[in-house]
């Protein structure tokens, strides 16, 4: 996010963003299968709330869990004690991912930035740093995966910041009804979309309490992604153009890069 919000707001946030996210993205198959394939210990960074770490933990893999939003990771902790994790297979480490040195660093199997978490960062120097965090985390032979999204011409077109009602949801937490408005602001120049999330929650006929969100995403292409990874010391194995890990091809609304450390 663009702000640092107050410990009451970001814990609203989190669990906003939990709620935004009930729609599942469809990328937990992936990330069990290539911590099956890696067989051994899991470094997921930018983790958020904890929806692929505690899955990923659940399947008995020993995964540690990176973020700098500490509410995210209090949600995280909910809700590994709700899939009743056993001690010492999931840690969570409240930290920001860019010079990140963890002491198990270069013992990782697998180690991954999912759903377009690399975008957050910004710029293209903390892009290309966040892949050499992975490859310094991981063992050799380890792999990495980076997923981002790829907006098109028609998209881009229409992020002009214009207002839109995306959903309007029930908390299940709380029982309020949630109404997401957002709006996006492309910057050709920068290459940067700016979002704004506006979040309204409350009973019927009443009035809503209001958290506003917003973020700044730095696009990152297929080639660019995969330069960062080579020069990161990583062999890149694959970019996909779907969870499924079918080859990259135009049209495709994604980029799933797959890389080894040698």
């Amino acid at each position: 996010m663009l702000d640092r919000p107050d410990a009451a707001t970001a814990a609203a946030l989190a669990r906003l963003y939990d709620l935004d996210l009930q729609d599942d993205p469809g990328d937990l198959d992936l990330y069990l299968a290539m911590a099956s394939r890696a067989d051994g210990a899991v470094l997921e960074l930018a983790a958020g709330s904890g929806r692929l770490a505690v899955p990923l933990a659940a399947a008995g893999h020993p995964v540690t869990a990176v973020d700098i939003d500490g509410a995210m990771l209090d949600r995280a902790r909910q809700r590994a004690g709700t899939a009743s994790i056993p001690p010492g297979r999931l840690a969570f480490v409240e930290a920001d991912l860019l010079g990140l040195t963890l002491p198990d660093a270069g013992r990782f199997a697998l180690a991954f930035i999912a759903l377009n978490s690399i975008l957050l960062l910004g710029g293209r120097s903390a892009q290309r740093e966040a892949l050499v965090t992975l490859a310094r985390h991981l063992a050799p032979g380890g792999l990495a995966v980076v997923d981002v999204w790829l907006p098109d011409a028609d998209d881009l077109a229409r992020f002009d910041g214009r207002v839109i009602l995306e959903w309007p949801r029930t908390d299940p937490e709380s029982g309020d009804v949630v109404t997401k408005a957002g709006s996006a602001q492309h910057d050709a120049a920068s290459g940067t979309i700016t979002l704004t999330a506006i979040y309204e929650a409350g009973r019927q006929g009443t009035a809503p309490a209001r958290w506003i969100r917003h973020d700044r995403l730095r696009l990152l292409g297929a080639d660019e992604l995969a330069g960062f990874a080579e020069d990161a010391g990583l062999r890149v194995e694959l970019m996909a153009g779907g969870y499924d890990l079918s080859p990259l091809g135009p049209g495709d609304e994604r980029a799933v890069l797959v890389a080894e450390r040698p």
